[in-house]
């Protein structure tokens, strides 16, 4: 059979044969380099989409390797997604050069002491290991603007802003060839978005696993659309096959980006469990918590759920809450009580039955987008 071909404005953007790109995930837990790992996005890239490197897992130093060993792999196209706090400075001497690694023990000192208290509480309660964890200072989450100028110097192909608005970096970006994307949740957020002056805009539906809004794909799609007119829109949030894909293409979007379906893949990074919680997942088993991050956040669903659910607390700023769980996940990982772990996920995990390679889900994305555009619609719609 002859190779299928699908292609859109999105393909001469980037220069890739696919608009497909596999979304930067990044990991739950601090310390974690899962998610979108190196293996991954030169799978994705090589198979004719694009492949983002989830940034949010490693230091700084980490980073810059990650992207030099991407290129030493594939001369095809690739993107960086890096988490942009509210706050770019990071105050209070957290992120602040020079301070490398710190305790988890002694950082959760400087939280609340109510939330304190529950985590100590949770730990005595369950007879939990005392998980020896060292909070990294030197990630690209605590010290953003390093990672955004290791992109800049390393002239990464596509830059992409998993959260936070990207516009400051444009210029800069646009100078040294850099095409930069932007995600979000909402139309007023996408029409602000795209006066930043960013080439791409990703529509994520509330389906979507990781950081999602409240918006479902199929009303978000159309209005972000509109709001972000004349930059391009990728959609995203529930999409994990070629219907997706087709769906969203009918909908007006140049391309799609998809977290899922590629975490569940023998490339994607997601520990071993979470993996096997997505292929036994049914639609209805992801939640939305902001217990991860302090952010509203879709995982698989868990029992930490119900013990953030049942503490009272309100969580606290990103990228504060990330200390409270990864201190509680890695106690959980390292006893073994899988029921309190899940990864980040979305509500398509339903759809997914196995784990493949990435090349593979790839490539029947394209053969079953095509054979609906092709063959299905026509037949099954009459049209004049």
């Amino acid at each position: 059979m002859a190779k299928r071909t699908l292609r859109t404005k999105l393909c001469d953007m980037l220069g890739i044969e696919y608009p497909i790109l596999s979304a930067g995930m990044g990991p739950t837990l601090i310390g974690e380099k899962t998610g979108a790992p190196v293996e991954l996005v030169v799978a994705v890239s090589e198979a004719g989409g694009l492949g983002v490197l989830g940034g949010s897992g490693y230091t700084v130093d980490e980073l810059r390797e990650a992207i030099r060993q991407i290129k030493s792999q594939t001369d095809k196209p690739f993107g960086v997604d890096l988490l942009l706090p509210q706050k770019l400075d990071m105050g209070g001497g957290l992120g602040q050069a020079g301070v490398d690694k710190v305790p988890l023990g002694l950082v959760l000192k400087s939280i609340p002491q109510a939330h304190r208290d529950w985590v100590e509480k949770i730990r005595r309660e369950m007879v939990l290991p005392e998980a020896e964890i060292m909070v990294r200072m030197n990630t690209t989450t605590m010290r953003p603007l390093e990672a955004v100028k290791v992109c800049l110097e390393e002239k990464v192909p596509l830059f992409c802003a998993g959260l936070g608005n990207p516009g400051f970096m444009v210029e800069e970006a646009h100078a040294l060839g850099i095409k930069v994307l932007g995600i979000t949740g909402n139309s007023k957020n996408a029409k602000r978005m795209a006066q930043s002056g960013i080439d791409l805009l990703v529509a994520q539906g509330h389906e979507g696993g990781g950081h999602t809004g409240r918006i479902g794909t199929m009303a978000l799609l159309p209005q972000a659309i509109d709001a972000a007119f004349p930059v391009p829109v990728l959609g995203a949030g529930g999409i994990g096959d070629g219907r997706g894909v087709a769906a969203a293409l009918a909908m007006g979007c140049i391309g799609v980006w998809v977290g899922t379906r590629f975490l569940a893949t023998n490339e994607g990074g997601a520990l071993e469990v979470n993996k096997r919680r997505i292929i036994e997942s049914t639609d209805e088993d992801t939640r939305v918590s902001r217990a991860y991050t302090g952010k509203t956040l879709r995982a698989s669903y868990n029992r930490f759920h119900d013990l953030w659910d049942q503490s009272g607390l309100d969580p606290l700023p990103f990228p504060t809450q990330v200390l409270i769980s990864s201190a509680l996940l890695a106690a959980f990982v390292e006893a073994h009580q899988d029921e309190y772990v899940g990864g980040l996920a979305g509500q398509i995990s339903g759809l997914i039955k196995e784990i493949k390679p990435a090349r593979q889900v790839l490539e029947e994305m394209v053969e079953e987008t095509v054979d609906i555009l092709t063959r299905r619609l026509p037949e099954s719609v009459m049209a004049k």
